[in-house]
């Protein structure tokens, strides 16, 4: 029987890991369009390579939900990382578009192993009434990686070269797969005698929540491929480098002051609160003139986007019993997935089908959608309960 101190421990080492973890891929995703740009790749294939990795996640993600409950979270998140470090070296020896689209897909398969197994791994070590709080405080470790890491990328690749850019993300999932050796507890999976087998590859609650994460997420990692892209062809005297740690640090605060209400307030007030930031983000990314207007964009963003994924992660892992938290986490990353996946490519289409005075209102179509998907979820919830 592990202790609560082990217990403790062990929450720590997997909140790290996965920090290290998430760093990878997310040090690279605001580069990689630009790389394949210079090895030939136009706006259009730009944008698929910007997306394919979360193709691969998503169509790997229901298979991977499947075996998340039968098999050791230990297990499969070793084998996330061993497939982050192969792609890392793919991408620096990549010397055509084609050699960085297939890193990319061997990416997305690492990618959705490790965040649907060290996200479930975390939420079984923690109990019940502090699912919230604690998916919360995950939530944050992984929004900063997402956060820090694109800054990171950014300024390695404008002041050095791709290569040590790269370099940095292969060196951090090595950092992640050493971490996790010290976990005591492999979190093997719970073995039922229920011999009534039944094939679900998505869970059927957490569909809406999916649906909502996708289209906050489609203009966030819309604005994480082609920031750079964007500023520069606008011809704008911005340091897009100060994005993506302002992001970071309002998240931050933000994930911190709200800590003791993620378990308290009920989903519809975050949902509301987010949608107004998410709005405004928008807004203020297509208007931006100077840092002060980017850095009102990023505060935003972390107000939509990075305070609605914690909440949407520990909502869905709280509409699924514990034997079925690993589905429930792969249906909420397949909303991730293609949000990640459309955002870049989307962005790609609008980059070179459109005015870039036209770019970021574009994105407004994911906010009524949004609205529409909460009202599914709300009728779920009232399905459930009654």
């Amino acid at each position: 029987m592990i202790n609560s101190h082990s217990r403790h421990r062990d929450i720590i080492l997997i909140l790290i890991a996965s920090f290290f973890y998430m760093t990878s891929p997310m040090l690279i995703t605001p580069i990689i369009a630009g790389f394949s740009e210079t090895l030939g790749a136009n706006g259009t294939t730009m944008g698929l390579i910007g997306g394919i990795m979360n193709i691969c996640s998503l169509v790997s993600r229901p298979i991977i939900g499947i075996y998340a409950d039968k098999i050791s979270k230990y297990k499969l998140s070793f084998w996330g990382i061993i497939f982050i470090i192969i792609s890392c070296l793919g991408y620096i020896m990549a010397t055509n578009s084609f050699i960085i689209a297939i890193a990319r897909i061997i990416n997305g398969l690492g990618f959705a192993l490790c965040s649907t197994c060290m996200s479930t791994w975390m939420s079984d070590l923690l109990p019940q009434e502090k699912i919230g709080s604690g998916m919360g405080i995950y939530g944050t470790m992984n929004a900063l990686s997402m956060a820090i890491a694109p800054a990171i990328g950014v300024y390695i690749y404008q002041n050095f070269n791709y290569t040590i850019a790269f370099s940095l993300a292969l060196f951090t999932a090595i950092i992640s797969i050493i971490i996790i050796q010290f976990v005591k507890d492999k979190d093997e999976p719970i073995i039922t005698t229920n011999t009534n087998f039944k094939l679900e590859i998505i869970d059927k609650n957490v569909v809406p929540i999916a649906f909502i994460m996708m289209m906050f997420a489609i203009p966030y990692c819309a604005t994480q491929s082609f920031l750079v892209t964007y500023v520069e062809a606008k011809q704008l005297d911005i340091h897009i480098s100060l994005f993506f740690p302002a992001y970071a640090i309002a998240l931050l605060i933000l994930r911190l002051s709200l800590k003791s209400l993620f378990d308290k307030l009920p989903f519809g007030i975050f949902f509301t609160s987010s949608i107004i930031c998410a709005s405004l983000s928008i807004y203020f990314l297509h208007a931006m003139q100077n840092n002060f207007d980017m850095l009102i964009a990023a505060i935003f963003m972390a107000g939509g986007t990075g305070i609605i994924n914690s909440v949407c992660q520990s909502t869905a892992l709280l509409l699924a019993p514990k034997n079925k938290r690993g589905l429930a986490n792969s249906t909420f990353y397949i909303g991730i997935d293609l949000g990640m996946a459309l955002g870049p490519i989307i962005a790609g289409i609008f980059y070179e089908h459109f005015s870039l005075y036209l770019f970021y209102p574009l994105f407004f179509f994911t906010i009524p959608l949004a609205i529409i998907g909460f009202f599914f979820y709300h009728q779920k919830v009232k399905n459930i309960i009654n």
